[in-house]
């Protein structure tokens, strides 16, 4: 059999970077039963739901949902059960520490196979407030908007007519 080489997209929490502003990023080794590898393979999760804890000196993934796999039987596994997290032992120390100063969560970005292992990939997160949402939809529309009027500009059209224009 070949060894899979590269990164294959499986999950996306794309609502995260909406609803909190990340602060850290890292990457996670998951510990997973077979079906539940069978499952990630056909490209069924969701981390909708999911976030990471810290549970008697070991990282945890919960709330992740990963379907039955639909060719299982009696070992199958519980689609949203509890995952230990692979992290090295620096790492963890340093998540501890900063968990600890209130206000920041784990969460999960997205879900991946990379070299053929289940990898996951974590945020250090705070949670934005609704103001601080509209404030960034704001900022991302005006950015937006100057970037069409310099387009215009360069192509040679003028958003606006003048008087002068006839």
């Amino acid at each position: 059999m070949v060894k899979e080489v590269g990164r294959k997209l499986i999950a996306q929490n794309k609502k995260a970077r909406h609803d909190y502003s990340i602060e850290d990023v890292f990457e996670c080794g998951l510990v997973l039963t077979g079906t539940e590898v069978k499952s990630l393979r056909l490209g069924r999760a969701s981390l909708i739901d999911g976030f990471a804890m810290v549970q008697d000196g070991e990282l945890w993934l919960s709330g992740v949902h990963i379907p039955e796999y639909t060719e299982g039987t009696w070992t199958n596994h519980t689609p949203r059960r509890d995952r230990k997290l692979l992290v090295h032992k620096q790492e963890l120390h340093r998540l501890i520490g900063k968990l600890k100063e209130g206000g920041t969560t784990l969460i999960p970005l997205s879900l991946y196979f990379k070299d053929g292992k289940a990898k996951i990939e974590l945020a250090l997160a705070r949670g934005k407030k609704a103001h601080d949402k509209r404030a960034a939809l704001m900022e991302r529309e005006a950015g937006r908007e100057a970037e069409r009027e310099i387009s215009r500009r360069q192509s040679g059209k003028s958003s606006k007519r003048t008087k002068f224009d006839d």
